[in-house]
């Protein structure tokens, strides 16, 4: 028999549908009858008691919102009758005992990465393309069309065959309108690569490195030094007009800070310096090229799984994230960590509810008080210009059940597993502490992707219930489906379904292991993610201001 509701925690006072439910229906759970006040769709919640004014409603077993006005046992939750609530949060003396998860079906066990001189291990091998500042961004799109093209990393064939398609049948004057827009398939997109071990060639375009502040150029210029640094990073080619808020000197020694010792061929141009623009790509391509030659060079190597760097996200999340996905992402993040691996968990507009639990995880008290300066900070500066993290969620997420941020936040830290809190970074600084990080990021999907690299993830998980085609630059990102519906409508960039957990077919630690074989064979090479294939790079650089 399917379960068509549910409730997360014994100390919940609401239900969640996992069906559509009718109102007048009455349904039962653990013995008690509930009278639908409401039509309940799938992903919503109904009170399992009558609530008043100022009530706590409480779900995961902690505060997310309070009652604005008298609802009826059985009554739909709603953005009209909750708003958001969180409890406090302080640091406090407490003894956190974690029990790690069985991994011995993983002892022993290996992936086929990059082995770089530092020890680090890359899941790919990417030459990297960097501009100092957006004036040189039509000069990466004139290399980036040049080089993937010839070296077979474009993707964009079928779309270019299909607007050819259209062009040959106005010219034949055929009726536009019976085009077939299937009829053009996605080729194999490594079958014409001229570099076998080159993963990929990568651009960092953004709209940063002058104008604003130079406190801007000075966060611009560490993430950039970190993207170049990455571990899946094998060669950098800097573009740099010259003039710019965000010197070339800058960045190198953001680079040298970071990595002392730092050996890969780093080609840096700077435009006003050149004798023309065609001479200065011309000679960008050619310098590159005899780059790829030699990073061609390096092959996979097994190497142990603690060596993976895996980051958590979740976006276009729905009312399923924090019952599926997430759960499910928070046990393959315990498999990780119990082998030794380093987990980032990130998006601090997102932990909004679940403070506390975090910090009395988190082994060092210097760390766990970053962590209340951080979100103490951040959720003022929202607050300061009218905002604040209460309103994170959007109308997709509240459409879908994610009625307060708390509701949205307590499902997403999930991703994090339960394992002790190793470490708290800073926007840009890097991982060095195996085990779970919290890194400050926006919530913002795009944002925080490229903040978690930049720590130095070397997959990303991505959890979404709505469906969304964010990617990175040079951490593959691997989509996980909260639901069966959502696989079926949008395939084509999704890699994992915990559709199955909805519907009980699979328990949340079944569907964890199945995802950490999955990271195993992408860590590999042996398989490669919807987002990669579809050369979805996303990159945004966070100005430090109010990004929710």
């Amino acid at each position: 028999m399917v379960t068509r509701i549910l409730k997360i925690h014994p100390n919940d006072n609401v239900l969640v549908a996992l069906q559509n439910l009718a109102k007048g229906e009455t349904v039962i759970y653990d013995g008690h009858e509930y009278i639908l006040q409401d039509d309940i769709q799938a992903k919503h919640k109904f009170f399992m008691q009558d609530m008043n004014p100022g009530d706590h409603i409480i779900m995961y077993g902690v505060l997310v919102g309070k009652a604005q006005h008298f609802i009826l046992k059985g009554g739909l939750m709603d953005t009209e009758n909750t708003k958001h609530a969180s409890d406090p949060y302080e640091f406090r003396p407490y003894h956190y005992e974690w029990r790690a998860p069985d991994v011995s079906k993983f002892e022993g066990r290996t992936f086929n990465g990059y082995i770089r001189s530092d020890g680090r291990v890359g899941t790919a091998n990417y030459w990297l393309f960097i501009p100092t500042v957006f004036c040189e961004n039509r000069n990466l799109d004139v290399i980036r069309e040049a080089l993937h093209n010839e070296l077979g990393y474009a993707v964009t064939d079928k779309y270019k065959s299909y607007a050819h398609q259209l062009v040959e049948a106005y010219k034949n004057g055929e009726i536009l309108e019976e085009a077939d827009p299937n009829s053009i398939g996605l080729a194999n997109p490594s079958a014409n690569r001229v570099f076998k071990n080159v993963d990929g060639i990568k651009f960092l375009n953004h709209q940063g490195g002058c104008g604003g502040t130079r406190q801007d150029a000075a966060v611009l210029s560490k993430l950039l030094a970190a993207y170049a640094d990455h571990p899946n990073v094998a060669g950098v080619t800097v573009l740099s007009l010259g003039c710019q808020n965000l010197q070339v000197k800058d960045f190198v020694d953001d680079l040298k800070q970071r990595s002392p010792n730092f050996d890969k061929p780093l080609f840096i141009f700077e435009q006003q310096q050149s004798q023309s623009e065609e001479q200065l790509v011309k000679e960008a391509i050619r310098k590159t090229f005899i780059g790829l030659t030699e990073i061609n060079k390096i092959e996979r190597q097994p190497a142990p799984l603690s060596k993976l760097v895996l980051g958590v996200k979740c976006g276009g999340s729905d009312g399923f994230s924090g019952i599926s996905a997430n759960p499910a992402v928070g046990y393959t993040s315990d498999l990780l960590v119990a082998l030794g691996g380093t987990v980032l968990l990130a998006e601090f507009p997102e932990l909004c509810g679940a403070e506390q639990q975090l910090i009395d995880r988190t082994k060092d008290e210097t760390a766990a008080r970053k962590f209340i300066q951080l979100m103490t900070a951040y959720n003022q500066a929202a607050e300061n210009v009218g905002s604040g993290f209460f309103m994170n969620p959007s109308p997709g997420n509240i459409k879908d059940g994610l009625i307060t941020d708390a509701i949205k936040s307590t499902g997403a830290a999930k991703k994090g597993g339960t394992s002790p809190v190793e470490d708290v970074l800073d926007y840009t600084e890097p991982a060095t502490k195996p085990g779970l990080n919290l890194v400050c990021t926006p919530g913002n999907d795009v944002e925080a992707t490229t903040g978690k690299a930049a720590s130095g993830a070397t997959l990303i998980l991505f959890t979404t219930g709505l469906g969304t085609p964010t990617g990175n630059p040079v951490c593959p990102t691997i989509k996980v489906s909260t639901n069966n519906a959502l696989t079926k409508r949008m395939g084509d960039i999704i890699d994992i379904n915990c559709g199955p957990v909805i519907e009980g077919e699979k328990t949340i630690e079944q569907m964890g292991e199945d995802i950490l074989e999955y990271c195993i064979k992408a860590a590999s090479g042996e398989v490669i993610p919807k987002a990669v294939l579809l050369n979805q790079d996303d990159f945004i650089p966070w100005k430090r201001g109010v990004s929710l």
